[in-house]
């Protein structure tokens, strides 16, 4: 397990005076994908929001659908049904021609820095790729611009005459986060971006993206499997489990006392940097069950410590437990009562 990573500060301290209004309303999405064995259900009925100015964190084990979440959102991934609001336009309506005038507004940062980026191309025309299909900083402009980028990520200008393999992975990821800032998005889906890089950078690449979100008040969907760096970057959190939302709300609720036995298992296994402070410890017995073959009911039932016959027959309703605080599981007000959430 990872040693515990450290941000200059915390979005839980602090609410962002520039969240505003809804900027991205995901309702109902499906993302199935057809097998020779079935359907594979990697997204089922997702629902949440995402103000502007804000950071919400999707987090999940491995196989949760996060990332399949933020590509559908995006439509590098096609989604099976539902809709995705982007300032008051359905995505999904949208023909292959007039989703191109939204590319700009919507990009993403990938995971892998290593295989992101063409390896037979100057990072320099890499941002000028960007510029180009967009039709930015034309002529005279288009140096100083890339300039500017490799500067505010902190890379120097002449870093726009190298190749990608004379980076390390952390230098590479800051090119990356510079090609997605190019065409000045509104929304950034950051897709795991520094599960693929060292602890020693990680810190480093999540102060920056902490720097630019304040700097130019960007909107982000933060995919990670890291509690500990949601914890710290993200405003509100989705949590995901086998293409299903178990528990959402803001950053503080949620970890203060989370209302999901999902959740508490996921903040139990998240280390703490106090070596004194003592957690409980919960074990999820077993594997995530396959997307084709889902448990009925409650999809987590199969690895809930506190399942019962109800929990097979039932598919838990989305229940308010607090203000903006969502929890899908029929035995959170009788667990909570009984102090075992």
């Amino acid at each position: 397990m990872s040693a515990p990573i450290t941000v200059s500060s915390t979005a839980a301290d602090t609410t962002r005076a520039a969240m505003g209004e809804p900027l991205l309303v995901v309702e109902n999405l499906q993302t199935h994908f057809p097998m020779k064995r079935g359907t594979v259900r990697a997204v089922d009925d997702v629902s949440f929001t995402v103000r502007r100015g804000s950071i919400v964190g999707l987090v999940g084990e491995s196989g949760s659908g996060k990332t399949t979440v933020g590509r559908s959102v995006l439509r590098l991934v096609e989604p099976t049904g539902g809709s995705v609001m982007f300032d008051g336009e359905d995505l999904l309506a949208l023909s292959d021609k007039a989703m191109r005038t939204y590319r700009r507004k919507l990009q993403i940062i990938f995971q892998d820095p290593f295989s992101s980026l063409n390896p037979r191309m100057r990072v320099g025309a890499i941002l000028a790729e960007a510029l180009d299909t967009h039709g930015l900083a034309k002529g005279a402009a288009r140096q100083p611009r890339i300039a500017e980028l490799l500067t505010r990520v902190g890379l120097a200008p002449e870093h726009a005459g190298r190749f990608p393999h004379e980076f390390s992975g952390g230098q590479r990821q800051r090119i990356g986060i510079a090609r997605a800032l190019a065409v000045e998005p509104e929304l950034i889906v950051a897709d795991e971006p520094v599960s693929a890089l060292d602890v020693s950078v990680q810190a480093q690449i999540l102060n920056l993206l902490q720097a630019l979100q304040k700097e130019f008040g960007l909107t982000m969907l933060f995919v990670a499997h890291d509690l500990s760096v949601v914890e710290y970057l993200c405003d509100e959190v989705v949590v995901m489990y086998l293409g299903k939302i178990m528990e959402r709300g803001p950053s503080r609720a949620v970890y203060g006392r989370p209302r999901h036995p999902y959740t508490k298992a996921l903040i139990a296994t998240a280390p703490v940097p106090d070596p004194t402070l003592e957690r409980q410890r919960i074990i999820l017995k077993g594997d995530i069950p396959s997307p084709l073959d889902p448990p009925s009911g409650c999809v987590f039932r199969t690895r809930c410590p506190h399942a019962i016959p109800a929990c097979a027959e039932t598919l838990p309703p989305t229940e308010a437990v607090g203000p903006d605080h969502f929890v899908a599981c029929i035995r959170q007000e009788e667990l909570a009562a009984a102090g075992l959430l």
